[in-house]
Parts: structure tokens; C-alpha cells; sequence
């Protein structure tokens, strides 16, 4: 008795094929048939795996635009003990008053007219780290 089947108490299974050892009547064209069968079976389940993988992808992608002079949310990465645009620590907001743009450099990314404390940070920015700011203008 194999180390397997003493085990798991069944035959192991060839890798090749997925066959039962010892099973003879798989020969020729019947192995290639059912190779192909259990290939296009693979990728039948890709396929529907790669949809449902697309259908979460696309509930989270939103194009957004910003036109000059709109006021945007910029968004900073918390980092624990790390200084970013004036805020320190992790629980600190996510996201800076809101800062006018100034210019579209191309589709993603857009200049902002940043306050002279934070003149060390480049202005030009990814527009997914932006965020439509919808409030009254007197906040400022």
C-alpha cells in the first residue's frame, strides 16, 4: 500500500490528466479529449473569476474632473509618527481644507494652489489623491 493511501485511505491521483492510478482505459484520443475538456473547464472559471474580479473594480474607479478655480480636498497617507503637510500622528484627518486648482496639466493630474506653509510640497498632484470639495466657500 502506498504511503498516500494508507493516509488519506484512497488511490493518489496522477497530476497529468487528473486520473485515477491504474486506470487503463484513457488512451489516445480519449486522454486528449478529456484534457482539452478539463482545459476549456479552466478557463470557462478564469473567465468568470476575471468578470467578477472586474465588476468589484469598477464599483470603486470613478472618473472624476476638476475644472480651474474649483476648490478639491487634498488627501495625505497617515503615517504613525511621520510630520505630512502639518498634521503628525494617526488619527489625523485624512484630508487638507480644501485648496483651489489652478491648472489641468493632463487627464490625471492637476496643479493646486497650495498656502505658503506648505511651499516645501510639490504642487502638481494625481487626481486620485483629490476630492471634490461641495460646501459653502465662506468656510474659508
Amino acid at each position: 500500500m502506498a504511503h498516500f493511501e494508507a493516509l488519506y485511505g484512497r488511490q493518489c491521483c496522477s497530476p497529468i490528466g487528473w486520473i485515477e492510478m491504474g486506470e487503463d482505459k484513457l488512451l489516445g484520443t480519449d486522454l486528449v479529449r478529456d484534457a482539452l475538456e478539463k482545459v476549456k473547464m479552466i478557463q470557462d472559471r478564469l473567465c468568470t473569476t476575471q468578470s467578477r474580479q472586474k465588476i468589484y473594480r469598477d464599483r470603486k474607479v470613478h472618473n472624476a474632473a476638476f475644472m480651474v478655480r474649483e476648490r478639491v480636498f487634498l488627501w495625505v497617507s497617515p503615517m504613525k509618527g511621520v510630520m505630512r503637510f502639518e498634521k503628525k500622528g494617526k488619527l489625523s484627518p485624512r484630508y487638507i481644507r480644501p485648496i483651489q486648482v489652478l491648472e489641468r496639466i493632463d487627464e490625471v493630474s492637476y496643479k493646486l494652489a497650495l498656502p505658503p506653509s506648505l511651499s516645501a510640497v510639490h504642487r502638481v498632484f494625481h487626481v486620485s489623491m483629490l476630492q471634490k470639495y461641495y460646501g459653502d466657500p465662506s468656510h474659508f
